[in-house]
C-alpha cells in the first residue's frame, strides 16, 4: 500500500511519542483523493477497499505512527508544550524520489491532547478537505487531502453532539516553527542540532547552518503569504505552531476568503483583537520568523554575533515579501504598476466589492468590474489610466480565479454532511478542482452570499 521510510522516527525519541492512533466503532468512506493517490504512485483501488487504515483501525506495514511534540506562540502568547493533540503521522511515503508525511487527524488522544478528546467533527474535516484541495487547484504550496471516513461515533462540542470523521492530510513534512521552539525553550541545543540537519536535508538542502534555513524559510513564508493576500485569503491563525519550514498552507481551522473587500477582515471568533486580520499576515509572518531566529540562536556561537547575524537576515524579508506581492499584484491587473494596484484595492474597500468577482471581471470582461464598485466615478477614472497602459489579459486569467470556496457555500456542505448528505461537498469539491474557467455548472458557486447567507465569524475544530 504505502512504500514508508520514516526518518523523523529516526531522531531521539524526545522528539515524539510512538503511539497507535485509537480505532473507532465504523469506519465508512467520505472522500479518497484518487487524484493524489496516483500522484503518489499509489493505487486507488487498493485504497478504498482500506478504510480501517484511513480511520486509524489497522495500522499500515512499514508505518511507525507517531505524535509530534512541539511549542508555539498562540495569538502572541507562548505555550511551552503544544503537539500532535487529535493527530498521528504514520509515516513518510516515499515514492520517484518525493517523501510525503502521512498524517491521521481526529486520531484519538494523545499525551499532548491537554484534556481533548483528540477527535474530529465532520464539520472540521469537511473544511480542511475542501478548502486544501480548492488551495492546491488554486497553485498555492499547502498540505493536501488523501483521505476522509466516518468513525461511526460522534464528538463533544460546545454546539452538541455531532458525527465524528478522519482526515488524512498528506504533507512535505510537519515540522513546524514550534518544533523548533521546544527545543531551544528546553535548552536542548543537542535536539535542536539534529533538528536543524534533519530540516536542512529535507526542505533546504545545501543551506549552510542556522541562518541558511532561516533563509529559505523566509523565502517560501514571503511567497506563500504574498499569495494568500492575492486570494484574499485569510488563514485565521497564524501561530508559531502552524508555520511549516516547507513552506506549505497547514491547519485549516477558522480559515475563511473574503468576499466583501476591506484589509482589516477578520473571520476567527477567537482572533478578539484583529491580530490575524488579513492585511497583517505578512507582519505576522515576519514576526513568526523572528521567533524561528530565536530559536536557533543557541546553534550561532556567541550570542551578540549571533542575534547581530539573524536581525540582518530577517530584515531582508520586507524586500522579499515586496518583491513577491509586485508580482502577484501585477499579474492580477495586468502590468506592473504597484500604485494603480493599490488604488484599485482603495476604490474597491470603500464599496466592499467583492475581492474575487471584481478582479475576474477585469480579467474577462473589464466593463463588469465597475458593477462591483461603489464609487464609479472613482472607478472610471482609474480605468482609463489603466487601459491606456495595455493590461496584459492573458496574464490577468492565469491570476485571477473565477472560483473560491465562498465561506456560505462550505458551510452549507459542512450542515448537509453532518445530516449523512455528502451530495452538496462533492458538488462543491468537483468545481473547486477547476478554480479557473467559467462554466455553466460552477455559474452557482460564483455567486457571493447574500446578507442572510454571509459567513461573518469561523471557528477552529477543536
Amino acid at each position: 500500500m504505502f512504500a514508508f521510510d520514516n526518518s523523523y522516527a529516526r531522531l531521539p525519541a524526545r522528539f515524539y511519542t510512538k503511539m497507535a492512533p485509537t480505532p473507532v466503532a465504523a469506519p465508512g468512506w467520505i472522500a479518497l483523493n484518487e487524484g493524489l493517490a496516483r500522484e503518489m504512485g499509489l493505487d486507488p483501488e487498493a485504497l478504498r477497499v482500506a478504510p480501517e487504515v484511513f480511520a486509524g483501525n489497522r495500522v499500515p506495514e512499514g508505518a511507525v505512527p507517531l505524535a509530534q511534540l512541539y511549542a508555539g506562540h498562540q495569538f502572541g502568547g507562548w505555550s511551552p508544550q503544544l503537539g500532535d493533540g487529535r493527530a498521528i503521522l504514520l509515516g513518510e511515503h516515499v515514492a520517484d524520489g518525493r517523501r510525503w508525511d502521512v498524517a491521521l487527524k481526529g486520531s484519538g488522544p494523545t499525551p499532548y491532547s491537554r484534556m481533548g478528546d483528540g477527535r474530529a467533527a465532520i464539520g472540521p474535516v469537511i473544511r480542511e478537505y475542501l478548502v486544501s484541495e480548492a488551495m492546491h487547484a488554486l497553485g498555492v504550496p499547502t498540505t493536501r487531502a488523501l483521505a476522509a471516513v466516518t468513525t461511526g461515533e460522534t464528538v463533544l462540542r460546545q454546539e452538541g453532539p455531532l458525527p465524528g470523521a478522519v482526515l488524512t492530510r498528506v504533507a512535505a513534512s510537519h515540522i513546524r516553527v514550534g518544533t523548533f521552539q521546544v527545543f531551544a525553550a528546553r535548552d536542548d541545543t543537542e535536539a535542536l542540532g539534529s533538528l536543524l540537519d534533519h530540516a536542512i536535508a529535507r526542505h533546504a538542502p545545501g543551506a549552510d547552518g542556522p541562518m541558511g534555513l532561516l533563509r529559505a524559510v523566509m523565502e517560501k513564508q514571503a511567497r506563500l503569504v504574498a499569495q494568500w493576500m492575492g486570494l484574499g485569503f485569510v488563514h485565521g491563525v497564524m501561530n508559531t505552531d502552524n508555520m511549516t519550514i516547507s513552506g506549505e498552507t497547514i491547519d485549516y481551522g477558522p480559515c475563511a476568503y473574503m468576499e466583501a473587500y476591506h484589509p482589516d477582515t477578520v473571520f476567527s471568533s477567537i482572533d478578539q483583537f484583529g491580530r490575524y486580520a488579513w492585511s497583517k499576515q505578512p507582519d505576522i509572518a515576519l514576526w513568526n520568523l523572528a521567533q524561528l531566529a530565536t530559536a536557533l540562536l543557541p546553534l550561532m556561537g556567541a550570542r551578540e554575533a549571533a542575534v547581530a547575524e539573524a536581525t540582518e537576515v530577517l530584515e531582508g524579508f520586507r524586500d522579499l515579501y515586496t518583491a513577491a506581492w509586485e508580482d502577484v499584484m501585477s499579474a492580477k491587473i495586468g502590468l506592473r504598476d504597484m500604485e494603480l494596484a493599490m488604488e484599485l484595492l482603495a476604490i474597491l474597500a470603500e464599496g466592499q466589492g467583492d475581492f474575487t468577482n471584481s478582479f475576474r471581471a477585469l480579467s474577462v470582461d473589464p466593463g463588469a468590474a465597475r458593477d462591483q464598485v461603489l464609487n464609479r466615478g472613482r472607478f472610471d477614472d482609474w480605468f482609463a489610466r489603466w487601459r491606456a497602459r495595455g493590461p496584459d489579459f492573458d496574464a490577468m486569467a492565469q491570476a485571477n480565479p473565477a472560483l473560491i470556496p465562498r465561506n456560505h457555500q462550505v458551510e452549507a456542505a459542512i450542515a448537509a454532511a453532518e445530516t449523512g448528505d455528502l451530495a452538496p461537498f462533492h458538488a462543491l469539491g468537483a468545481q473547486l478542482a477547476d478554480p479557473w474557467h467559467e462554466t455553466e455548472a460552477n455559474a452557482p458557486y460564483r455567486v457571493p452570499a447574500t446578507p442572510a447567507e454571509r459567513v461573518t465569524r469561523t471557528f477552529c475544530g477543536t
